[in-house]
């Protein structure tokens, strides 16, 4: 029953993490709005881009300007997840010129469609997220125990591991069931326990916390400024031009202008674009340029423990970017396994319940059985 009711779910959730997987490679097919032909001059500023992007969208708070490598346009991102009017767009421009390339409400975006089915169902996140955390948890035991039931003696151990492709249709199907899913199910684990990461809070305090020996997970917190810049654009400027000569135009580098007085100017800095994980993030006092450390995880990735950094990889190994393409490659079969599991068990469900009662043979007697029989009664009288 466990299975039949969070089956569908798992459907839903599967399905749409297939599809998603190859969201960039998609969107850089069909967006020629994302690049831009490689000029040898300097980019606009991060202020000059944020400018041009602020007259894009009045009264909407500014996130990012994220510089992504000389053949790619710039993003200045607007996002406010939170009120009665949640929004996220996005503005891309050229980085040479400034130029406004196209404004994009992500929200109503094919891809923003289908993360919102795979992680709310696409119902309201305060009841989306907790089905989909507890079906994704009811999944995982399934999965733990359906290896353990499914696993074979030694004298049937050949027979288990392949699909018999010419026996009847509801053989076939078991087949499908018990030997698709055992080959997948490693992976499938992999998948589901990172997905608990992001739906309970409590495991993915527990993970840090088995992983790092005992300690405690610090959660994320804003850092805060010692006051506001006399000449908050200055100072910006000023920090993006080291980064610029220090690490070139080749990494991703996401710029975080302070929206306030006691807000911090951040950077990101991700080396390896298509990945997440090695992003180091930098923290300066608005007012006196000075650098702040957090204690949370999201700090420079070379400094992070190894049980901080296996949460921060925890978003690349769930959709396989962590191994590139071929990650991505592998997560969309799995996935498209994973999403097969709940047809193929509802069908030996459907099957074993409502199956047919064979009738019972009637023995028809044969003209030769007939007439002996009846000699017989014959003789008897």
């Amino acid at each position: 029953m466990l299975g039949l009711s969070s089956g569908l779910i798992v459907f839903i959730v599967a399905i749409t993490g297939c599809v998603y997987c190859f969201q960039d490679e998609i969107r850089n097919a069909t967006e020629d709005y994302r690049f831009v032909k490689k000029r040898d001059i300097p980019y606009k500023l991060p202020t000059e881009l944020a400018a041009v992007a602020e007259k894009e969208l009045p009264g909407k708070s500014l996130h990012s300007v994220q510089y992504n490598g000389p053949e790619k346009a710039a993003i200045a991102s607007f996002y406010n997840g939170f009120g009665e009017e949640p929004y996220y767009w996005m503005v891309f421009l050229d980085p040479y010129s400034g130029r406004v390339l196209k404004t994009v409400n992500e929200n109503e975006t094919f891809f923003r469609f289908i993360l919102d089915g795979h992680y709310y169902l696409w119902l309201p996140p305060a009841y989306g997220q907790p089905v989909v955390a507890i079906s994704t948890l009811i999944f995982t035991i399934m999965l733990i125990s359906g290896i353990i039931l499914w696993w074979p003696k030694k004298n049937n151990r050949k027979q288990r591991f392949k699909v018999k492709w010419n026996a009847r249709w509801r053989r076939k199907n078991y087949d499908l069931h018990a030997v698709f899913g055992f080959y997948a199910s490693m992976l499938a684990l992999v998948f589901a326990l990172t997905g608990l990461v992001w739906g309970f809070q409590w495991f993915q305090r527990g993970t840090y916390f088995v992983a790092s020996g005992g300690e405690e997970l610090v959660p994320y917190y804003e850092l805060q400024s010692s006051g506001q810049a006399a000449s908050l654009e200055t100072h910006v400027n000023q920090k993006w031009i080291a980064f610029q000569q220090k690490y070139g135009r080749l990494a991703v580098i996401d710029v975080h202008i302070p929206h306030d007085a006691l807000s911090t100017i951040e950077f990101a800095l991700n080396p390896r674009p298509g990945t997440y994980y090695k992003t180091s993030y930098f923290f300066y006092d608005q007012k006196t340029l000075e650098r702040l450390y957090p204690k949370h995880i999201y700090g420079e990735y070379a400094q992070t423990s190894g049980a901080g950094k296996l949460l921060r990889m925890n978003y690349d190994i769930h959709v396989g970017a962590i191994l590139g393409l071929p990650g991505k490659i592998l997560a969309f079969c799995i996935s498209l396994i994973i999403a097969s599991l709940p047809v193929t068990g509802f069908l030996i469900w459907y099957g074993r319940k409502f199956k047919k009662k064979e009738p019972k043979k009637r023995v028809v007697a044969s003209a030769v059985q007939v007439n002996a029989r009846v000699k017989v009664l014959a003789e008897a009288e």
